[in-house]
């Protein structure tokens, strides 16, 4: 199902996509960039999975369509290679407090911090 919004706040620090009027979710443009769907992040196995820390203020520069079923999110740190689908922004609104959770305690395991380095 497409969505029938997708729209990044003024502030550039979350999206907002609904899939109809019952089904809204906004994405932090952090949880966004940390999960994001590319090999970079992901890795090819869940072996090679990046933990991605200090982008507690990324933005999204901006979107570019990926055919009929995507888009490409281009973050302030120049991270551009996640193709974020629509099932996999549903899968994210779906899921959001236990994939934010999980990812704070994979921070805290492993004694990185959301904050930028230096800050």
């Amino acid at each position: 199902m497409h969505p029938t919004k997708l729209t990044v706040r003024k502030d550039r620090k979350s999206l907002e996509i609904a899939f109809g009027e019952e089904e809204i979710y906004e994405l932090s443009a952090e949880i966004l960039r940390v999960l994001s769907p590319s090999a970079e992040v992901q890795g090819h196995s869940p072996e090679q999975r990046k933990t991605i820390s200090g982008k507690r203020n990324v933005e999204i520069m901006k979107m570019e369509p990926v055919g009929n079923y995507a888009v490409r999110i281009i973050f302030d740190d120049m991270h551009e290679t996640g193709i974020f689908t629509w099932a996999y922004f549903r899968e994210l609104g779906q899921n959001l407090d236990g994939k934010w959770n999980s990812y704070l305690a994979e921070l805290e395991e492993k004694g990185y911090s959301r904050e930028p380095l230096g800050l």
